[in-house]
């Protein structure tokens, strides 16, 4: 197998690169897979190279090979100047922050943050002394009114995790790099394969890889891609400086997962936009939050900036007794209950953003309800949701 130029491999389509990237058998005696490297201690021939530090490793907590060949992945995908991967999806969003705020910042986010790195806004940057502020996340350009003298990121994330609320990115960049104020942003819910993220000027994109990166909910891995070498730098030094480091396993199960994410995307999309359109015409569901539904308010930014969609969206049921709905939810055989998604099984998880948002008020009046859907038989799917439907109503 003749290896690729960069010129070449930068030729190839998405599908051919995702299959390539981060791979080269002749590193691996000829396996087609790179190996599990395990290891901590790096030994050198000499002083001379351990004190000029002539080694292409120098501790485990710097890397390793397998881990390098996900990197190289994730920069083919990504499109930045260099990507750091983190044990976690939370931890993806936390280091960026931490890398580029420092006392007497102030960060603007989205009130439809993902939760946990809200809870880290609200429980640990002010002790560095950062301050917070949320915003509507339909504010678009008009985000300039909001920056101070101190502004210095405005943390975005398009849909929202739960409530699903599209934002127009591009005027929010314009608006922020007129000002040299960073945009940060979530891009689990597209990934960089329906979203791409730097080409629209977003400074730093993070992925809870553990959704459609791995893609088999066995692994927790979170990726942090810069746009420009110098905030590389920075994200880079603040990863070594934490000793932010993954094992060797998830990254290779991570590589795995990479090979398939475009079939998998390509038939998750369909299937969820489907099960939505299909349950926006149950009696039970008062609106299907989905930016992909021509009915939904954000259809147009999505349309306009992405190239697809996720299977993850949310509904919000008619007025009706939280008994009622975990009637219908406890009863399910397909779907399970669980706070993750991205994976080849169904999810269905209850939520309730209300008590959370401070510069929005969402304003649903019934019970609302987030699902992620899996590879299994559509039809199946719907089967067993409408024997819930069926519970619902019969404890109502």
């Amino acid at each position: 197998m003749k290896k690729l130029s960069p010129p070449d491999f930068a030729r190839l389509r998405e599908k051919t690169r995702l299959v390539l990237a981060g791979r080269d058998p002749a590193d691996s005696y000829g396996f087609v897979n790179p190996a599990i490297v395990r290891g901590s201690t790096v030994i050198y021939p000499n002083m001379e190279d351990f004190l000029a530090r002539k080694s292409r490793y120098t501790y485990g907590t710097q890397g390793n090979p397998t881990i390098d060949a996900l990197v190289a992945a994730l920069n083919t995908m990504e499109g930045g100047a260099g990507v750091v991967v983190c044990p976690s999806g939370l931890l993806a969003c936390t280091l960026p922050m931490l890398a580029v705020l420092s006392a007497g910042d102030h960060l603007l986010v989205t009130d439809s943050v993902y939760r946990p790195t809200r809870n880290f806004c609200d429980r640990m940057l002010p002790r560095l002394g950062i301050e917070v502020s949320y915003y509507d996340p339909a504010i678009g350009g008009d985000i300039a009114k909001l920056f101070k003298p101190n502004t210095k990121a405005v943390w975005t994330e398009a849909p929202g995790s739960q409530t699903f609320e599209m934002q127009d990115i591009p005027a929010i960049v314009d608006a922020a790099h007129a000002r040299d104020v960073l945009v940060l942003m979530d891009n689990t819910w597209a990934t960089p394969l329906f979203f791409d993220s730097h080409k629209f000027g977003v400074d730093i994109s993070v992925q809870a890889g553990t959704k459609y990166y791995a893609g088999h909910s066995d692994v927790l891995i979170g990726t942090v891609s810069a746009r420009t070498p110098e905030l590389y730098k920075l994200v880079r030094d603040c990863w070594e400086t934490l000793g932010v480091i993954i094992a060797p396993e998830d990254a290779f199960l991570t590589l795995r997962g990479i090979r398939t994410m475009h079939i998998r995307l390509k038939e998750q999309m369909p299937a969820g936009l489907e099960m939505a359109q299909w349950l926006s015409e149950r009696p039970e569901v008062a609106r299907v939050l989905h930016p992909a539904l021509p009915s939904d308010p954000g259809h147009a930014l999505w349309k306009r900036d992405f190239t697809g969609a996720s299977s993850l969206f949310a509904i919000e049921l008619k007025p009706v007794a939280m008994k009622a709905v975990g009637a219908m939810l406890d009863g399910l055989t397909l779907f399970g209950m669980g706070a993750s998604w991205g994976g080849y099984e169904s999810l269905v998880l209850p939520f309730d953003c209300k008590p959370y948002r401070t510069a929005t008020t969402p304003g649903f009046k019934g019970p609302t309800i987030r699902l992620h859907i899996g590879l299994e038989d559509l039809e199946d799917l719907k089967a067993d949701l409408d024997a819930g439907f069926a519970r619902l109503r019969a404890a109502s």
